[in-house]
């Protein structure tokens, strides 16, 4: 009796429908994924001025019976100790400082965005505590 040898491998028609099929794939979802990342930036960001406010700075407000004011900023909260981990200055997503406003008790954290710069739009803009959900 002859055994029939049995073929190894695939078809180059096989093999083109399984790369179509993964482009295909790939097509849908890296659009969906594009973006993201700087959007979780954004988030990340609206979450730590939120901790820095219900954080350092209502502990600061308690101890002294004011925030601090604009010109002292975040620093005096980094140079006192005991607010910030290794009393060092927190930074947002892109490596910079919060900006740190006092109007009258209003308190305002801004970070500058992607482009490190005051104003911009998109992965550019501004991000503001009072504009974060």
């Amino acid at each position: 009796m002859q055994r029939k040898s049995l073929r190894a491998g695939f078809s180059l028609i096989e093999l083109m429908i399984v790369i179509v099929i993964l482009g295909l794939l790939a097509a849908m979802v890296m659009p969906a994924l594009t973006g993201k990342g700087e959007e979780a930036k954004k988030d990340i960001v609206c979450v730590q001025m939120k901790q820095i406010y219900n954080g350092p700075l209502d502990m600061y407000k308690i101890k002294n019976s004011v925030y601090p004011s604009t010109e002292e900023g975040l620093k005096i909260l980094a140079e006192s100790g005991n607010y910030f981990k290794d009393n060092k200055m927190p930074k947002d997503s892109w490596g910079s400082e919060f900006i740190y406003i006092n109007d009258d008790g209003a308190i305002e954290l801004i970070s500058l965005g992607a482009d490190k710069k005051e104003g911009g739009k998109g992965s550019a803009a501004d991000i503001k505590l009072s504009e974060c959900k």
